[in-house]
């Protein structure tokens, strides 16, 4: 059985874990961008309408008002939408949603690891903290590339005005001055890659302790005072 500073440690690090795999779920399921920008029709100089597209990561929203002539607000599904559309924001919006579902696995096998060192000792095997290493930092460097992933594909393609132009039908309409928001479910990828690594801290915490007091008991026989090694 291991010690009780082992099972707090890695109790603590599933603790970690756990709530960082709440955050992320809340995340995934509310907003994560706003995008804006204004509308006009083609070969119409005064640009008097305008264009919200509210994202979350399965379901969206469209406003338009005065775009190109009348408003109007659609709830539509982002897959769906984008395979209309198709192009690079279908296929950067589908990797960021396989990463997050990768980021979900390496938590769920982060926990099942700690929780198993919590009451045994493998060390030696992937089920010991090197398993638990592997996991939590996957999951880190994978919210990380989501986090640059979603920027680039609201920010520098055309996502937007592609939803808008889909939406308004066969009539075309300029659409300019584009400006994004991040909303909440982006920024919860932030204290969900803290977390994990906060995971990864409070083992190797343990890990580097149980070391250091092992190698305190493996001193060598020349650290002991001479006259017991001439005895």
């Amino acid at each position: 059985m291991p010690s009780t500073k082992k099972a707090l440690h890695f109790l603590g690090s599933a603790q970690a874990t756990a709530v960082s795999v709440a955050i992320l779920g809340y995340g995934m399921s509310t907003e994560w961008a706003v995008s804006k920008m204004s509308c006009s029709k083609t070969g119409n100089d005064f640009t008097n309408g305008s264009a919200i597209v509210l994202y979350e990561l399965f379901n969206g929203f469209i406003t338009r008002g005065s775009c190109p002539v009348f408003g109007g607000y659609k709830t539509f599904q982002v897959f769906e939408k984008l395979a209309e559309t198709g192009g690079a924001p279908q296929i950067l919006h589908g990797i960021v949603i396989t990463l997050l579902a990768l980021c979900l696995l390496c938590s769920a096998g982060s926990i099942l690891i700690t929780l198993y060192n919590s009451v045994s000792n493998p060390y030696q095997t992937y089920m010991g903290p090197i398993g638990l290493y592997t996991c939590s930092s996957g999951s880190a460097c994978i919210s990380f590339l989501v986090l640059i992933l979603y920027v680039v594909n609201v920010q520098l393609t055309e996502m937007s005005e592609d939803l808008v132009q889909n939406d308004v039908g066969s009539v075309l309409v300029d659409l300019k001055d584009k400006t994004s928001e991040f909303q909440v479910g982006y920024y919860l990828m932030i204290p969900y890659m803290v977390l994990s690594l906060l995971a990864i801290l409070l083992v190797y915490l343990y890990e580097h302790a149980a070391y250091t007091h092992r190698q305190e008991q493996q001193r060598p026989t020349e650290d002991a005072p001479k006259e017991i090694m001439m005895y």
